[in-house]
């Protein structure tokens, strides 16, 4: 197996950072139906493709539910908005993108999960700061995560799991999408209050974790929906969801607060670009990827992975992020949890 293990009050040393370089644009106003408006200046925005970087792998959940959204945006832009996936690190390296150097006109954004939040405060030097070099575009979704285990494993609920791993400190293994994600940090609050010392195996992507359940390289993988079908093929079994109620294509699952625990997470993340964008930019990518939420096509993805429009426009997203970045901080403190040492 390629990836690491790390305990709750362990270290990883994770890889630096990528730069992106982004073209030069025109600020607009927003016109109806989606296509650009004369602009302000000398020209329209958007005149040209906009990159979009993804940090997980290709074919994951959040790879295809970006990419729907990208393909309904660019037709609402009138250019095309092209997914780059930037995978590994927990999900931070397309943030990570942004800063240092990329321009702010708009043209290269990034999809923002709240690893971007949680990674600067368990390093001690943090390759951002969420509070100042970002411009926040828009929140769109959030996920519906759950815990699985192999079909033939001995735990058919989540209670089973959670005595195992009491009675066996150090022995049982679960696999998320990365440290500091939000699977990561809310599998460590439950064992912080469960008592339990499990091992936590962060990998790239969902594919990659959800293949070494399978195999048996782990026990369990906490993890975004792309499990669904696994599920209902009868090859994993769901022992639980994070929802604050059962999802209508899993009924029979508990949820955290049924199994006593009283955590809801859905992780809902959104758009940024660099800091120093113009609000004229803003506004039209707000605009445009609002619309571009709830087009047909886009909903129709949602819905297959049980995901919900949850958007908020660029002040409101600012502002859910300067809670999130405080909220975070308090609870990475509280469980001591570190990246290095």
């Amino acid at each position: 197996m390629r990836n690491g293990l790390i305990g709750r009050r362990g270290a990883l040393a994770l890889g630096g950072g990528l730069l992106a370089a982004a073209g030069q644009g025109a600020l607009a106003q927003t016109a109806p139906q989606g296509a650009p408006a004369p602009a302000e200046g000398s020209g329209r925005f958007p005149d040209k493709p906009i990159r979009m970087l993804v940090p997980f792998a290709p074919g994951g959940t959040t790879d295809v539910q970006m990419r729907a959204l990208c393909d309904a945006a660019s037709r609402r832009l009138g250019q095309p908005v092209v997914v780059e996936n930037r995978t590994g690190a927990g999900g931070i390296l397309a943030a990570q993108a942004l800063v240092g150097g990329t321009r702010p006109d708009g043209y290269t954004l990034a999809q923002m999960p709240v690893s971007v939040f949680r990674y600067p405060q368990m390093v001690q030097r943090p390759p951002f700061d969420p509070m100042r070099d970002f411009t926040w575009i828009a929140q769109v979704t959030g996920y519906l995560f759950g815990v699985v285990v192999r079909a033939d494993s001995p735990w058919r609920t989540f209670r089973e799991f959670l005595a195992y791993a009491k009675a066996n400190p150090g022995k049982a293994t679960y696999g998320s999408p990365g440290v500091g994600t939000s699977l990561h940090i809310t599998m460590e609050q439950i064992a912080a209050e469960q008592g339990i010392q499990w091992v936590h195996v962060p990998f790239r992507g969902v594919a990659e974790d959800l293949q070494a359940l399978v195999g048996g390289q782990i026990d369990a993988s906490a993890d975004a929906s792309a499990w669904g079908e696994l599920v209902k093929d009868g090859r994993l079994r769901l022992l639980c969801t994070w929802t604050a109620e059962r999802p209508k294509r899993f009924p029979e699952a508990p949820t955290l607060r049924e199994e006593g625990i009283n955590i809801v997470s859905d992780s809902p993340y959104g758009l940024a670009g660099p800091a120093g964008m113009s609000p004229a930019v803003v506004r039209v990518l707000q605009d445009g990827f609002r619309d571009a939420l709830n087009d047909p096509s886009h909903l129709a993805v949602l819905e297959r992975y049980d995901m919900a429009p949850a958007y908020l426009d660029s002040a409101a997203y600012a502002e859910a992020a300067r809670r999130q970045y405080q909220q975070d901080g308090e609870m990475i403190r509280r469980l001591n949890l570190s990246i290095g040492g």
